[in-house]
């Protein structure tokens, strides 16, 4: 089991909100709410980073408030304020009310929440030994200054950018039915790359994902970074060497530091069910997945197996409850390949017919309103199943990709193009040549149908970002992807850097 110590030194006192909630269920009820809740959040954010072992930027964010969301005459009303006082919440529940009656004059459907059982919980937070904040600035700057000294002492190495984000978020949420749940989350990212500028400028991202830990993920609990540290340099070299890929179609084999960003794109998203119900078009837009092809859809191969989760204890996006008071939860989203599921938040888990939400109601503070928001989405690996090695071996011609790269999705969650960090060949089931400019095509039925092998679990990773980004306005939320490697065959292969080919 994960050390699940606590995080101290917060911002939030849980107990002088309660009593500012109770104002706020008073005073909506007085004014005709029929349903309320009432959320208080403090997000710290931190970021330092580093050029060439200097200091290049260093920052630091605290953003405090409440919001109050209200039910009148079947209509959603909102209002909030940065003041955690009671004349504050006053107003806010008045103001929410007042746009709750405006609006209703134009809802032609009726807000109605599932039911959620009661829960009472002041203790929850996430896996944490060393809060991130309480590190001194100097520990932090000379962590990455060691690590961007070592290999630049390395041959071939001309530059490192190195970076480290931290965020600490404290919540506190009630609401009308008798739900008081309090939360602390830490979540934190390094990030390191390596660069040549020879002949041609390239560079090599670490692979070290973010993660719901403290500081103890950066002195190697959860990680091995001395490891990285001695691979990045070959790495380097491997990407100078590279040679431009000859199109075509080749089986590929994707490294789990790669594969969470297609899962991400073509499942995470397109599961959502508000894009699917028209409710959310902004920023990334609709879905084909929609909820009448649940239990008969063909997502993917009958390998295809893939879980949202709010609790694994190291996902970005696990909570102990979220913002409508929602306890968190794993179900299936594909199952033996076929469409099992999807993503819910009260309202519109009530819309498809379902009793109750799992869970996906997030906000980036407590400046916005809560909207559905990604669980982490992970792919199983095969209980039995291969690893990287075997993988490889029982390829003829292909392609392996590694770490992060660009992409582009249509709007519908259909078509796409990705690119990896790193490529390279794989001939007669060898590694062989380091490859330059491979970008890979398809539809995302034909992708996942494509699957024909997925490894074990010493293949699979936690991959995720902190800063997935949906609604108008924009909200970011953190996310995480678990994934094996797995092997896709056939798949089209664009050549998008120097002419030339294999």
């Amino acid at each position: 089991m994960p050390d699940t110590g606590r995080v101290g030194g917060g911002g939030l006192d849980p107990v002088a909100l309660r009593e500012l909630a109770d104002t706020a269920k008073l005073r909506g009820a007085a004014l005709g709410a029929t349903s309320l809740d009432f959320r208080a959040e403090c997000v710290r954010t931190h970021r330092l980073s580093l050029s060439d072992g200097e200091l290049e930027d260093i920052g630091e964010s605290e953003d405090t408030g409440f919001a109050v969301r209200v039910v009148r005459h079947g209509t959603w009303g909102w209002a909030g304020d940065c003041e955690l006082t009671v004349a504050a919440v006053d107003r806010a529940v008045r103001d929410a009310v007042s746009l709750a009656e405006t609006l209703s004059t134009a809802n032609r459907r009726p807000v109605a929440l599932v039911e959620e059982p009661v829960h009472h919980d002041l203790e929850w937070a996430s896996p944490c030994r060393v809060d991130p904040f309480t590190v001194p600035v100097a520990e932090r700057i000379g962590l990455l200054a060691d690590w961007s000294r070592t290999l630049l002492a390395q041959p071939g190495v001309d530059h490192v950018e190195a970076s480290v984000t931290q965020v600490r978020e404290e919540k506190f949420y009630a609401d009308s039915a008798g739900t008081t749940t309090f939360q602390r989350r830490v979540r934190i990212h390094p990030e390191l790359t390596a660069m040549s500028t020879g002949r041609r400028h390239v560079g090599v991202r670490m692979t070290a994902p973010p993660t719901a830990r403290g500081w103890e993920y950066l002195r190697g609990d959860g990680w091995d970074f001395d490891a990285e540290l001695r691979a990045l340099p070959g790495l380097l070299a491997e990407k100078r060497a590279a040679r431009p890929v000859r199109p075509g179609r080749y089986d590929l084999l994707v490294d789990s530091t790669h594969l969470w960003m297609p899962l991400h794109e073509s499942i995470g998203h397109a599961t959502e069910l508000d894009r699917a119900l028209g409710d959310e078009a902004a920023f990334a837009g609709g879905t084909f997945a929609t909820p009448d092809l649940i239990g008969t859809l063909r997502y993917g191969s009958p390998l295809l197996n893939v879980t949202g989760d709010r609790t694994d204890p190291y996902g970005l996006a696990t909570v102990g409850y979220d913002d409508e008071g929602v306890r968190a939860q794993s179900w299936s989203l594909i199952s033996d390949g076929i469409l099992t599921g999807c993503q819910t938040d009260r309202h519109t888990a009530g819309r498809i017919g379902l009793r109750r939400s799992n869970g996906c109601a997030f906000a980036e503070s407590a400046r916005f309103a809560p909207m559905q928001r990604m669980p982490n989405v992970s792919l199983t690996p095969a209980p039995d199943g291969p690893g990287l090695d075997e993988l490889i071996a029982g390829i003829d011609d292909g392609i392996y990709l590694a770490g992060e790269g660009s992409y582009s999705i249509d709007m519908q969650r259909r078509n796409f193009q990705f690119t990896a960090d790193r490529a390279r060949r794989i001939h007669r089931g060898q590694l062989a040549e380091p490859l330059d400019g491979v970008a890979y095509q398809a539809d995302t039925l034909e992708f996942w149908r494509a699957m024909e092998a997925v490894g074990g679990p010493e293949t699979y990773v936690l991959n995720g970002a902190l800063d997935c980004g949906k609604g108008q306005p924009g909200q970011l939320a953190p996310v995480s992807h678990g994934a094996p490697a797995a092997v896709f065959a056939g798949i089209r292969v664009l050549e998008t850097g120097q002419e030339g080919g294999l």
